[in-house]
């Protein structure tokens, strides 16, 4: 990477398969040469490339270089975490007079969404160019009873790298 400056673009790449559907890796460059990486996979961000004091980019994000560690140690590196990103105590809670009991995944308690939150599952994805500079828009339907959540949520995570 030189981080020259010159047109931004949007790349895809097929970067595997998760539960059967096709992953896609999204290589987003701005007019400055930064460069952003995310994929379907939970709608994660794999690498984000900017200039040191000389000029030389590196990637500043921790991950993976391939989909299959992602799925085996799934540390929530660069994920949209979800339905909650934190951890609710004994899985339980209450809304509106009803209780609810969440999947348990850290010890007695509910965490990041539960054992198949929204960092393990593949979203939808659109590209689109903005004035601002390239950008993608994750969209993920949650339905009612995942996770042990009460009603359908539609989840949308923008990421645009501006010039």
């Amino acid at each position: 990477m030189s981080g020259a400056r010159g047109k931004a673009a949007i790349r895809r790449a097929s970067f595997g398969k998760a539960d059967g559907r096709d992953v896609t890796l999204f290589t987003l460059t701005n007019e400055n040469g930064l460069v952003l990486k995310a994929m379907t996979y939970g709608a994660i961000v794999t690498e984000l490339h900017v200039p040191d004091a000389a000029g030389r980019a590196s990637d500043i994000v921790l991950g993976f270089d391939d989909l299959a560690s992602y799925l085996a140690k799934s540390p929530y590196f660069g994920a949209t975490a979800g339905r909650l990103g934190n951890r609710i105590r004994d899985g339980k809670f209450a809304l509106a007079g009803r209780h609810y009991a969440l999947a348990t995944n850290d010890g007695p308690h509910h965490l990041h969404g539960g054992n198949r939150g929204f960092d393990k599952d593949v979203w939808d994805a659109e590209t689109f160019e903005t004035a601002d500079g390239p950008s993608i828009r994750f969209s993920y339907v949650s339905k009612d009873g995942e996770e042990g959540y009460p009603g359908t949520l539609t989840a949308h995570s923008t990421y645009t790298l501006t010039n």
